[in-house]
């Protein structure tokens, strides 16, 4: 299992609590867990890595556990709870320092030392929290947003109250409330400020350092809702994708629409743009993994994965090179040990026997359709050698004029008319 977990680049965690792992340059695909015992307790939700050598992976599942999977060894080595399954299921999760940090649907955000079974820290994020990110710049400051749970910006050494609380947005044209509904966010690189995609199609950016607590900039995309969003290592342009699985680019700077990634078939769960490279990855409910440029936005790898997935990690090296530079050689096994809970409870159906073959049916069609038997009759009458023949004698009139051209002539009616005149004069 070692060999094969080198070899990918990519991570993703599915419905089933299934851990996948897929090689781009080899174009495999290897499932990293024991597929006898699947249920939906085990749903994957959240993957980060444990440490920046990328050598451990932690995934959050639906029942509240936190697994440590190695990426050297091919298998999960820890698994530890942090967190209450009433508190509903992981909506962040991120290696502090040795410990960790997670969110919940519920709201309690919570630091975990790498030895303690109780939290060190907890505060109430609100409830219905959708999202919950750690700063890349600052390991304090973190960001969280929900349904009718406007973003917070909270630093974790004083928790008392956030340090930023994002203003409603100010009311429509009928001087209606407007609801807000953070579904995802994420830190700006270079800079404090942080852009988030709501439930009603919005993108919104903003600035702490501002006096405004509103929205710095709104833009809109689609008529969908928007569930994720990521940003290139750049920092201009920020790529959504939605229910319907329409994915785009968005200029910051003007809301404008730079562009549009095609190929995607169901709602979009979890997006990631490479750190490095031009490139974005996307999963969701139509079970493909989908990599797309970010240049001239075309389709560059595409696998099938068997079940819906819900989030996944790139690796920070180049996709093409994880798995030339081992040496193992040989092609690995695709994703064939999985099997889905479907097709278990799925009754067999039995096809009943039809009363005619398809040959005995097609028989008589094919000789109406030719007309081989039917046709015969039908050349011979519109041929007419046996009738056109009485007709052409009685337009020639070989047996009938005979009688009339000796009427014309006359030789046998003058005969009679010259015996009466000699008579006469006698």
């Amino acid at each position: 299992m070692g060999d094969r977990s080198r070899l990918c680049s990519v991570w993703l965690g599915s419905e089933t609590g299934i851990l996948k792992g897929v090689s781009v340059a080899r174009k495999q695909a290897f499932n990293f867990c024991n597929t006898s015992h699947l249920s939906r307790d085990q749903e994957l939700r959240v993957l980060v890595w444990g440490d920046p050598a990328e050598s451990e992976l932690l995934a959050g599942a639906v029942d509240g556990t936190v697994k440590t999977f190695s990426t050297e060894k091919g298998e999960f080595t820890e698994s530890r709870t942090c967190g209450d399954p009433e508190d509903g299921c992981f909506t962040g999760l991120a290696a502090r320092g040795s410990g960790l940090l997670t969110a919940s649907e519920r709201g309690p955000v919570r630091v975990w030392r790498e030895d303690s079974t109780e939290p060190v820290l907890e505060l109430d994020a609100g409830k219905n929290v959708c999202r919950m990110r750690l700063s890349p710049v600052h390991p304090n400051r973190v960001a969280t947003g929900g349904k009718e749970t406007g973003l917070r910006i909270w630093d974790l050494e004083r928790p008392e109250e956030p340090t930023f609380t994002a203003k409603n947005l100010r009311d429509d044209w009928l001087d209606l409330r407007r609801p807000h509904w953070v579904r995802d966010l994420a830190f700006i690189p270079g800079g404090d400020k942080v852009v988030t995609c709501t439930g009603f199609h919005q993108i919104h950016v903003f600035d702490p350092a501002s006096p405004r607590r509103r929205p710095v900039f709104e833009a809109e995309f689609g008529e969908y809702p928007l569930t994720a969003l990521s940003l290139p290592a750049a920092g201009d342009t920020v790529v959504v994708g939605n229910t319907h699985g329409e994915v785009a680019m968005l200029d910051l700077r003007k809301g404008l629409v730079r562009g549009v990634l095609k190929g995607l078939a169901g709602g979009v769960r979890w997006l990631q743009c490479h750190p490095t490279q031009p490139l974005v990855a996307s999963c969701g409910l139509d079970r493909f993994l989908r990599i797309h440029s970010l240049e001239d936005r075309t389709l560059l790898h595409k696998v099938y994965l068997k079940s819906r997935l819900n989030c996944l990690l790139l690796s920070s090296r180049a996709l093409e090179d994880a798995g030339r530079d081992t040496g193992t050689g040989g092609e690995g096994p695709e994703v064939k040990e999985e099997e889905d809970e479907v097709w278990d409870t799925m009754e067999t159906v039995w096809e009943k026997p039809k009363r005619k073959t398809g040959e005995e049916e097609e028989e008589p069609q094919k000789k109406s359709k030719t007309g081989e038997e039917e046709e015969e009759p039908q050349k011979k009458s519109k041929t007419g050698e046996e009738e056109e023949e009485p007709q052409k004698k009685s337009k020639t009139g070989e047996e009938e004029e005979e009688p009339q051209k000796k009427n014309k002539t006359g030789e046998e009616e003058e005969e009679p008319q010259k015996k009466r005149k000699k008579k006469r004069k006698a």
